[in-house]
């Protein structure tokens, strides 16, 4: 592209000088961010799930990540049909990485788009709306970063070897999941292995009927292999692999032939057919820091490569993500200042297994690089702020062997102000550039050659402003939001054009009342956010884009009896939602739980998970096809209880 080597010159310049000013300048930041801490993140819609977060929540879905959120919520099935949305808006339109490391979209709409087994997830950053400029390309709405943990995380002080193991088995799937992790060090490096095995039948729903379909068989595997020199410079190598296969419903579509929808328990006047479908994605990262920063130099430099495959049966597709970063942090007197390059080259490929035009093939491009910084700082006592730029230019590659070339930039600024020694007030907003999007990779070309007349790159705007309450153990907050993303691409065009463009609206509140105390905690969550798409609320499948949420309330609770017992649970509360041609329906789902630690054998825990405790029967509101008659939605499972045990050596 002919921007390519001004912007790496341009970064070269811009690091190179940040390098000598950060010399010459006399830093004196020796504290944490105000406005990086957790409270104002929180209020910003930069929520963070820790470690004690996804213990709690015991997860083994993404479903399970984010019980008790409001804002975020995941749709049910088997993990090859699961999708997250941030205040209904569908993850696509996100930034999403794993350890860094980018992640492309679902190659098939009735698929999820990042196939992810939690059992060593550290934590997960979500920004809701407004991203940072060092969160990398395309956050049009937002980011969800997932971090692993490495062997460091797991090994104790003086232990060079240790392991981890789970079983769990569950009543209503008659399921069962095994986890088993080893990891060590020896001098300067570190080593850790991974499995993960999770098998069940098809679950059955609030009423007794079985959900033909959503049987998991999930298979994960993880490796990371890392040295740290006594200076602290760390070359870390992660390699993954999740996959999801067993057998899903498929119904007759376009071609006669057959497509894969685990997202639908069935599709109305259409027979289901019952076949083997595969989702599988494969990562590999490899990452330098330092880890105990001096003077300027406090780098990152990442390589990644992502591929993510669908096989649904009548169609098959794969996007793969060839990504880089280049990136360093200074001191700046009263805060940091993160400026670096970033790329990715990325393409959509996929075929189709019918007869004449629906057995046609096509492969997409899209390369971006991009330059940015985001500073951060107390610039008072009583006031912090966040602002930062990137620009990114972009080439697309058509199916057809088109080229289309574009440039934009994105800014975004925030600002947190003490207003009492209990009130805070802040607010943020952005203009993100999004670019061109490529299409679904399965169905490109599928049923006729598709057209690019018209295509044109996309931008989010975003705004966020809320105030904050905190006194002792008690803490209360509540904000407004409003995200608009314009002239999004036709991922799934009608007809095949993918000129036509699509303009998306979330707007509405999140609130948040929480107790924490010494031995426990209980937090309310409320988020109402109205998603409408080209002025009209949105449909149920609304593919790439987002859901009708409306009302929705998390709840979660834990609280310590003693050293050896916790008890805990969390709940989601959808209220009925009027706005939708059919209304959708509200309902209760509560799951608890009792954790055990034997004083005689700390590194065991045993624990009785009850999940859905009412038997309600429901298909989520984040769910494909609710409320449409032509579809029968994905009911979720009714009361289920799972025994857990879970031993670290």
């Amino acid at each position: 592209m002919k921007y390519y080597g001004w912007l790496l010159s341009s970064a070269v310049a811009a690091l190179g000088t940040a390098q000598v000013q950060a010399q010459e300048a006399d830093p004196f930041f020796l504290g944490t961010l105000r406005i990086e801490s957790s409270q104002a993140q929180a209020l910003l819609g930069n929520e963070e799930i820790d470690e004690e977060d996804l213990e709690n929540r015991n997860a083994s879905t993404t479903k399970d990540v984010f019980a008790g959120e409001s804002s975020i919520v995941a749709s049910g099935g088997a993990a090859i049909a699961q999708k997250v949305f941030v205040n209904g808006i569908e993850e696509s339109l996100l930034s999403i990485t794993i350890d860094g490391a980018r992640q492309n979209k679902s190659a098939f709409h009735h698929t999820g788009n990042v196939l992810l087994d939690p059992a060593l997830l550290k934590r997960v950053e979500v920004s809701e709306g407004i991203a940072p400029a060092d969160a990398g390309p395309g956050a049009l709405a937002g980011r969800i970063a997932y971090e692993t943990k490495d062997a460091k995380d797991l090994l104790d002080e003086g232990d060079n070897f240790g392991g981890m193991a789970s079983a769990t088995i569950g009543s209503n799937e008659e399921s069962g999941r095994g986890t088993l992790t080893l990891f060590g060090r020896q001098g300067g490096f570190e080593w850790l292995l991974s499995a993960t095995r999770h098998k069940s039948g098809d679950y059955e729903d609030g009423s007794g009927n079985r959900v033909p379909g959503t049987e998991a068989d999930l298979t994960d595997y993880i490796l990371k292999l890392a040295y740290e020199s006594q200076g602290g410079e760390r070359l870390e190598f992660s390699a993954s692999q999740t996959e999801d296969t067993g057998t899903r419903s498929a119904q007759a579509g376009p071609g006669g032939i057959l497509f894969t929808r685990p997202d639908f328990a069935a599709v109305v006047g259409r027979p289901s057919v019952f076949v083997d479908a595969l989702s599988r994605r494969t990562s590999y990262t490899m990452t330098y820091t330092d880890e105990q920063p001096e003077g300027w130099f406090d780098p990152l430099i990442q390589l990644s490569y992502n591929e993510q495959e669908i096989d649904a049966s009548g169609v098959w597709g794969v996007n793969d993500s060839l990504s880089g970063i280049v990136q360093n942090e200074w001191d700046i007197g009263n805060g940091t200042l993160t400026a670096g390059l970033d790329f990715f080259h990325e393409t959509a490929r996929g075929r189709g297994r019918g007869p004449g035009p629906f057995g046609s093939s096509g492969k997409e491009e899209l390369t971006n690089v991009g330059l940015y910084a985001q500073a951060r700082q107390d610039v008072s006592e009583r006031v912090s702020v966040s602002y930062g730029a990137r620009i990114d230019t972009q080439e697309f590659t058509a199916a057809t062997g088109q080229k289309f070339d574009d440039t934009g930039v994105s800014a975004n600024a925030a600002v947190d102000v003490i207003l009492s020694d209990r009130w805070t007030l802040n607010a943020g907003l952005a203009s993100s550039w999004g670019g061109y999007e490529l299409g679904e990779a399965a169905l490109i070309n599928f049923g006729g050659a598709w057209t690019y007349a018209g295509i044109t790159t996309s931008r989010a705007n975003a705004a966020r402003i809320g105030l904050r309450y905190a006194s002792g153990p008690w803490e209360a907050s509540g904000a407004l939001f409003y995200t608009e993303v314009n002239d999004i691409n036709a991922v799934l065009p009608t007809g095949g054009n993918r000129g036509a463009v699509s303009d998306l609206v979330s707007r509405g509140f999140d609130g948040s009342f929480g107790y924490y105390g010494s031995r426990g905690f209980f937090r309310a969550n409320y988020t109402y956010a109205d998603v409408e798409l080209d002025n009209a609320t949105i449909a149920s499948t609304a593919y790439y884009f987002g859901r009708p949420m409306g009302s929705i309330v998390g709840l979660e609770a834990a609280y310590d009896v003693s050293q050896q017992w916790r008890l805990g649970g969390t709940a989601e509360i959808a209220f009925d939602n009027h706005d939708t041609p059919v209304k959708l329906s509200g309902y209760e789902a509560l799951d608890l739980y009792a954790a055990y630690t034997p004083k005689a054998a700390p590194n065991v825990e045993l624990r009785l998970d009850v999940r859905n405790v009412l038997d309600a029967t429901y298909a989520s509101r984040s769910s494909d096809g609710v409320g449409l008659g032509n579809v029968v939605p994905l009911n979720e499972p009714g009361r289920t209880f799972e025994l857990t045990a879970r031993v670290k050596f």
